[in-house]
C-alpha cells in the first residue's frame, strides 16, 4: 500500500491522497479533452479546458459520494474517520476507525448505501442542469450532461456492481448476516 499523504480535513474527516490519484487525473484529462476534440468536435483550446474541468469534477464527486457515506455513517452512530482518494486511480475510500470493533450488518449496510444516495441526488440536479441547458449546447452543456452520467453511471448505479471494493461488495457481504 501506498503512503497516505494527509491534505486536510473537511465535514470532520481527514482527507489523504496518495500519488496514484494524481497519474489518474493526469490520464483522466487527456480522455477527456481527447474525447472532447476528436468526438465532440469542440475546438482544440476548449477540449484541453473542458477536459481539464471534467477531470477536476470527477474527484469532487468522488467527495460527495464519500460524504454521503459519512452522513449515513454518522447518522448509524459509527462515523467515519476519513476519506482517501487514490484508491484506484482517481477514485476514493471510506476510512472508518480501525477500533470500531464488530458492528451490526445493518450498520454496514447502512453506511454503504449512503454513497449512492447522494450520488443520485447529484445526478438528478446536474440532469436538470443539462435539460436547461441543452438549447444553448456548447461546452457547459457537455460537462452539465457529463456530470449527471458519471454521478448516475459511475458513482450511482456502478457502485453496485460486485467488483470487491464497491458499495455492492459491501453489501453482499453484509446482506446474508443480517
Amino acid at each position: 500500500m501506498t503512503k497516505k499523504i494527509p491534505i486536510g480535513r473537511l465535514a470532520g474527516l481527514n482527507l489523504t491522497v496518495d500519488g496514484r490519484f494524481f497519474t489518474g487525473l493526469l490520464i483522466l484529462w487527456a480522455v477527456l479533452g481527447g474525447a472532447g476534440f476528436y468526438l465532440l468536435d469542440l475546438p482544440p483550446f476548449q477540449a484541453l479546458v473542458g477536459g481539464l474541468v471534467a477531470a477536476l469534477l470527477f474527484p469532487a464527486f468522488e467527495i460527495i459520494h464519500q460524504l454521503g457515506h459519512a452522513a449515513a455513517a454518522r447518522r448509524t452512530g459509527y462515523p467515519m474517520a476519513g476519506i482517501h482518494l487514490g484508491t484506484l486511480l482517481f477514485l476514493g475510500t471510506s476510512i472508518y476507525p480501525e477500533d470500531e470493533g464488530d458492528l451490526p450488518a445493518a450498520v454496514h449496510i447502512r453506511r454503504a448505501l449512503g454513497g449512492p444516495q447522494a450520488s443520485l441526488l447529484v445526478s438528478a440536479v446536474t440532469g436538470v442542469v443539462a435539460y436547461w441547458l441543452y438549447p444553448a449546447g456548447g461546452l457547459a452543456w457537455w460537462l452539465a450532461l457529463y456530470a449527471a452520467l458519471v454521478n448516475l453511471l459511475v458513482f450511482t448505479l456502478g457502485s453496485f456492481l460486485p467488483l470487491g471494493f464497491t458499495d455492492g461488495s459491501t453489501i453482499l457481504t453484509w446482506w446474508g448476516r443480517r
